[in-house]
């Protein structure tokens, strides 16, 4: 029987934590540095692949899931006001993980080594006024797409893929080629990713490893801090916050919904996948909800690709906990960046649970933190994933009602 990714990923960071500390053992041998020397070669070539494939995965994922809005080009009210809930509800989550990493101290107080030659090279943008980040914003985006590219420009690419994406919306079936193409282009990247995943045992291991072998492990009590954090408040966005916006604006009590959903909310926690859980999202969303089958076919697939409160909230605290462990103090500037290239990330973030490594590199780098901290989210990421899904499909389910509910009111006014 073979061993599924997420048990390889598990089993591979609790033995490059073990390998670390037997590392410790051997303080200033030949056997430590050169140790330290192969789990750094293994390290670099994994995270050297996920930043290879991020800027063409973010791209293709962002244009198919725009160019997917067409299907919503007769129901022009219907994507309208489900845009207007995700971004809403997308708004919220964020503001919600960084007030809780704020609120809670995560990772103050613990100041590591192991990157400062990346963070050597950060420029922080502190000295920003609010006059200088737009103009730098925009002389930073607006910019030919291919220099984008070859820089690895993220924000860039992104503003012309969401261009891009709507131009294709625009154009109809003239550009149905142009579509095929871009999906099958996000096709090929997807199974690069997954080349790159099988692979992630081995760099998890040599990023664990390392990180334990150079550092104090009082790390480790700081991320098991994060962790409940970042799980604590994604469970209060499930069960609080999208429950009031569903009885406010959906007029549907919360008990109702989560006895409907309960069957697709247990797979999601199980698959770790909005996209796999995405049939199941649909069905109970029509037969328990008593959702239109034409809102719901636009609502769910629309949602599972562009509406990701979870993925957003806890790539944002995420950022702010990798900061506050490596001493940087983020700016309202830099917080804001943070936010909106976690709205971006958490739209580009394809349904699965190993891209979610891709987009989070995009999110760090934002603020110039190195992609290489994200060796100290990997041992407890496959573990939060499975919370912030379940977040991810209920949201999605929960747009859907409230869609419902608005249309079915605009149609008997009119």
């Amino acid at each position: 029987m073979t061993m599924s990714l997420n048990t390889q990923i598990l089993i591979a960071a609790i033995l490059g934590v073990a390998f670390g500390f037997l590392l410790n053992q051997f303080p200033d041998t030949q056997f430590l540095d050169g140790s330290i020397y192969t789990l750094s070669i293994a390290s670099s070539i994994f995270i050297g692949l996920l930043k290879m494939l991020l800027v063409p995965l973010i791209f293709s994922s962002i244009l198919v899931g725009v160019s997917n809005l067409e299907a919503g080009s007769q129901l022009s009210r219907v994507w309208k006001i489900t845009l207007a809930c995700c971004v809403t509800t997308t708004t919220l989550a964020l503001i919600l993980g960084l007030a809780s990493t704020h609120f809670f101290h995560v990772g103050q107080g613990v100041d590591i080594d192991l990157f400062k030659d990346a963070m050597s090279q950060h420029k922080s943008p502190d000295s920003l006024t609010p006059s200088s980040f737009l103009t730098n914003f925009i002389q930073n985006t607006l910019i030919n797409p291919f220099k984008a590219f070859s820089d690895g420009n993220v924000l860039a690419v992104v503003l012309f893929a969401l261009l891009l994406g709507l131009a294709l919306v625009q154009g109809g079936e003239r550009f149905n080629s142009i579509k095929q193409l871009a999906r099958q282009f996000f096709d090929i990247m997807m199974m690069l990713v997954g080349w790159v995943m099988k692979v992630a045992p081995i760099g998890i291991f040599a990023l664990m490893a390392k990180l334990i072998a150079t550092e104090d492990i009082s790390i480790l009590s700081r991320l098991a801090e994060f962790a409940i954090v970042v799980t604590g408040t994604t469970i209060f966005h499930g069960v609080v916050v999208l429950p009031l916006l569903l009885w406010i604006f959906g007029k549907m009590d919360p008990i109702t919904f989560f006895k409907g959903t309960r069957a697709a909310l247990i797979t999601a926690f199980a698959t770790s996948s909005s996209s796999a859980t995405m049939p199941l999202s649909l069905k109970c969303t029509q037969e328990n909800l008593g959702v239109r089958p034409q809102i719901a076919g636009f609502v769910v697939p629309f949602g599972s690709q562009l509406n990701m409160d979870g993925t957003a909230l806890y790539e944002a605290a995420a950022a702010l906990f990798i900061a506050n462990l490596m001493g940087l103090e983020l700016s309202i500037t830099q917080q804001i960046i943070v936010c909106l290239t976690a709205m971006i990330a958490s739209l580009g973030a394809p349904g699965i649970p190993s891209a979610g490594m891709v987009t989070m590199i995009m999110v760090l780098q934002s603020v110039g933190l190195p992609a290489e901290a994200i060796a100290i989210l990997l041992p407890i990421d496959r573990i939060l994933d499975t919370v912030r899904t379940v977040v991810n499909v209920q949201g999605d389910m929960m747009i859907s009602v409230v869609v419902d509910r608005h249309t079915r009111d605009m149609e008997s006014s009119s």
